[in-house]
């Protein structure tokens, strides 16, 4: 019988582990408490990481920009 190896790694732009709790997504606990502001929630985490993405984390922060935009466009979609 062979051992099974299991890899697991921590995406910090797309699935950080510590924003899953529980099995829930941070995000979507967000979602569901803001409402109606959920994409001003989306806006605001966007100008953020643009604004700071030359002073802390480089592409990281621009990654994560791009993530909120492409959930702020789906959002939008899904309207």
């Amino acid at each position: 019988m062979a051992d099974t190896i299991t890899l697991s790694f921590d995406d910090p732009v797309n699935s950080p582990k510590h924003y899953n709790q529980a099995g829930i997504e941070c995000i979507d606990a967000i979602r569901a408490a803001t409402g109606d502001g959920y994409q001003y929630y989306l806006q605001g985490n966007i100008m953020k990481y643009l604004w700071r993405y030359r002073y802390k984390n480089g592409a990281e922060d621009l990654k994560k920009a791009q993530w909120y935009l492409t959930k702020l466009i789906e959002d939008v979609d899904d309207s």
